[in-house]
C-alpha cells in the first residue's frame, strides 16, 4: 500500500469516461501498443492514447467500447505518438493490462468519483 492521500489530491485527478471511436497498431513501438482515439464528449472533446494492452485486447474489438482515462495529464510522445490521456487499466496475474470501463453504458466525459 502506498501513502494516504487527502480528497482533494484525488479530485485533482481528472479520469473521464469516454468512447474508443478507432484503435491501430501502434507502429514502432518498443513494446507491442496500440493507439486509440477517445471521444470523451463535448467538454472533454477527442483525445488520443497509446496502451500496451495487445495481450487482452484487438484494435476491432474496442471500438465502440467506453474506457477510463486520467485526461488531465501532461501530453507524452511515444514512438513518434503523442499520447494525450492515459488509459486506464488493472494487471492480470502475468502482468497484462486488462482496461477498466463501466459495466452499464453512460454518457461519455463522466467523471469518476
Amino acid at each position: 500500500m502506498t501513502d494516504e492521500i487527502g480528497l482533494a489530491d484525488f479530485e485533482r485527478v481528472d479520469i473521464r469516461v469516454g468512447t474508443v471511436v478507432s484503435a491501430a497498431p501502434l507502429d514502432g513501438a518498443r513494446k507491442p501498443a496500440i493507439t486509440l482515439e477517445i471521444d470523451f464528449g463535448p467538454e472533454v472533446g477527442i483525445k488520443r492514447s497509446s496502451a500496451q494492452i495487445t495481450v487482452h485486447h484487438e484494435p476491432a474489438a474496442l471500438v465502440g467500447r467506453q474506457v477510463a482515462a486520467v485526461v488531465n495529464f501532461p501530453p507524452r510522445r511515444i514512438a513518434g505518438f503523442v499520447s494525450e490521456v492515459l488509459t486506464l487499466g488493472f494487471p492480470d496475474v502475468d502482468g497484462a493490462v486488462v482496461l477498466v470501463g463501466p459495466d452499464l453504458p453512460v454518457p461519455d466525459g463522466g467523471r469518476l468519483f
